[in-house]
């Protein structure tokens, strides 16, 4: 048990002898200790971060539709949800998405595939896009996030292809190579539809941690 187990067990055990957590029923202390624990154990671990790069630009236009008729690159659906630690939605998050095109080109000048979703009362999104392409410095093909909400830590993180040729068809054993992914949550499964319009998808949820 590290420090920070030591200090939390510390603390939850001085609330119990003050009568500031007790159980509705009676119930030995060690026992409430114990259900709080699982209780905590099963909350939802916020997203991994990762870095922000050289391209972000503010004011992005709050739209859901970054790709154009005829654009080069396959068809991309992105969906998700903005949630807390316990699975609860985030009322008045905002989601900043920054990619390269097909090319591995970001638009610098103007605001070709970015976009800033303001939710409102709603934790769902949907990203229609394209994949982005491979570029030298971050050969992993990737899209960049900046989540916020109200009483929340804002988060800076990217979303990764598990069929993107850099993992070499392992992503669990390959994630790390050359440094370009910091965690393997972040590199998520591809989905492809063929009917109508292919196109591929991935679901990409956001945890965030209360400030």
């Amino acid at each position: 048990m590290n420090d920070k187990e030591l200090r939390r067990r510390d603390l939850l055990g001085d609330c119990i002898a003050k009568g500031l957590l007790v159980a509705a029923a009676p119930m030995a202390s060690t026992r409430l200790f114990a259900l709080w624990q699982q209780a905590e154990a099963q909350a939802a671990k916020p997203t991994p971060a990762d870095v922000l790069g050289p391209f972000y630009k503010k004011g992005a236009p709050d739209v859901s539709v970054l790709r154009k008729p005829g654009d080069p690159g396959f068809p991309l659906r992105v969906v998700g949800k903005v949630m807390n630690t316990r699975g609860e939605k985030l009322p008045g998050a905002r989601i900043d998405v920054w990619q390269a095109d097909h090319a591995g080109l970001y638009d610098v000048r103007g605001y070709r595939y970015r976009a800033q979703l303001a939710l409102g009362g709603a934790s769902e999104y949907t990203l229609e896009t394209i994949l982005p392409g491979h570029y030298a410095d971050r050969p992993a093909q990737h899209i960049h996030y900046l989540i916020s909400a109200p009483g929340h830590k804002t988060l800076i993180t990217q979303a990764y292809f598990a069929t993107d040729p850099f993992f070499e068809g392992n992503p669990g054993r390959n994630y790390a190579k050359n440094n370009i992914v910091g965690n393997r949550e972040l590199v998520r499964p591809v989905k492809l539809f063929e009917q109508g319009a292919p196109h591929a998808e991935i679901t990409f949820d956001i945890i965030l941690e209360k400030a």
